[in-house]
């Protein structure tokens, strides 16, 4: 056997071996959910399937107002990350002004920084603001992202120039550029970015735990937590059912929009 067909032979079992990894706990979540409590530690092929663990989940936990905090939240998140990472990411890639690079060089720092770092700093600040146990307190410290501004500012600096001293030419001011030439050209990048926020914020745990009390204001993941820290005893059958549940809803997008999350990444490749 060659070298080349080794690498391959090689490449094809890791690849498969860390598919299965992946796979085996959600088949496991799959199996326990559709099957009654007796079946979740034994295999039987004509094991009888039922629904009712999905039905016990739902009304055991108040998952109705879960999923409308967590779609609001990144609804929020996403709509003033677009907003305000579109402003600066256009600012750097297309004005001069001093201190532009030291500023650039800043929002590149925070990639570097963890955000779990800064949460006793971050809760000091939403205590002082008021918003302890609100969705505005979980959402605001991610409204500025640096991952954002600087994908979508290299997105923009491939926008030809030509396009935009036309416009101007037109007599269109900076806003009416962006709007009308920028942004239709980047809505690739906007697609796989907002993909990726969407899908970070729902899963988020740790800041919104620590910064919400109740239930108006807990996310999905939060209440996932408390649903299955009760004292009652463990039902793998109906954990998994509302695991299922809570994580279907990114399972579902993303294999409805594998291709154009791929595609976009890879026409909004970092050059």
């Amino acid at each position: 056997m060659s070298q080349s067909a080794l690498d391959r032979w090689l490449n094809t079992v890791g690849a498969w071996a860390l598919a299965l990894l992946w796979f085996l706990p959600l088949v496991y979540a799959v199996w326990t959910a559709i099957h009654p409590g007796a079946f979740a530690t034994r295999f039987e092929l004509f094991a009888p399937l039922t629904l009712e663990n999905f039905v016990n989940a739902w009304n055991a936990a108040p998952f109705a107002r879960y999923f409308l905090n967590s779609f609001l939240l990144v609804t929020f998140i996403l709509i003033g990350q677009f907003v305000l990472c579109t402003l600066a990411a256009y600012a750097f890639a297309r004005f001069t002004f001093p201190g532009s690079g030291v500023l650039f060089a800043l929002v590149l720092l925070q990639l570097l920084v963890m955000p779990d770092i800064l949460i006793v700093e971050n809760y000091a600040t939403m205590r002082m603001l008021g918003l302890i146990d609100t969705i505005a307190a979980i959402g605001l410290p991610y409204i500025a992202s640096g991952f954002g501004i600087f994908l979508l500012r290299q997105t923009f600096k491939t926008v030809p120039k030509e396009l935009d001293e036309a416009a101007r030419v037109e007599g269109a001011g900076p806003l009416t550029v962006l709007w009308r030439v920028y942004i239709p050209l980047a809505k690739p990048t906007y697609l796989a970015y907002g993909l990726v926020s969407v899908s970070h914020h729902w899963n988020n745990f740790l800041w919104p735990l620590i910064v919400t009390n109740s239930v108006e204001t807990r996310p999905v993941t939060v209440g996932l937590s408390v649903f299955a820290s009760v004292d009652q005893g463990i039902d793998w059958s109906i954990i998994n059912a509302a695991t299922l549940m809570t994580s279907g809803p990114l399972l579902i997008a993303f294999m409805l929009f594998q291709r154009q999350f791929v595609q976009s990444f890879m026409r909004a490749g970092i050059r």
